[in-house]
């Protein structure tokens, strides 16, 4: 009799000790994909306020260029020219910044909960 009570107590803690490591490692998932969700969120907004101010930026400048060389064509072809330019060489160093976003992502996911506590 005892040794079934015995097998029956530790199956129930068995059982317990289970479920209660599932919520815990559900949790710290929907802990790390909060905070990824965040992070994109952020850098999501930053992106669009970044791309009106160069949008603007780039209409002053295009302009600004016209008014130096006299025609509209001109001034704006100045500023394309640039943005071609500028697309060519993040085209040709991509990969290392691919790399950097790749691993800022997996230590996100990745985070050791013991680094929780610097919030």
């Amino acid at each position: 009799m005892e040794k079934n009570r015995f097998f029956t107590e530790s199956r129930k803690e068995l059982e317990q000790y289970l479920l209660d490591r599932l919520l815990l490692m559900k949790l710290q998932g929907t802990g790390r994909l909060a905070r990824l969700v965040a992070v994109l969120f952020s850098v999501l907004v930053m992106a669009i306020l970044a791309a009106l101010i160069i949008l603007f930026l780039s209409i002053m400048a295009g302009y600004y260029f016209a008014d130096l060389t006299g025609s509209l064509y001109k001034g704006f072809g100045l500023v394309a020219g640039f943005y071609v330019l500028a697309l060519v060489v993040l085209v040709i160093v991509r990969r290392k910044y691919e790399k950097k976003i790749i691993n800022l992502i997996i230590a996100i996911v990745l985070d050791n909960p013991k680094d929780d506590d610097r919030d």
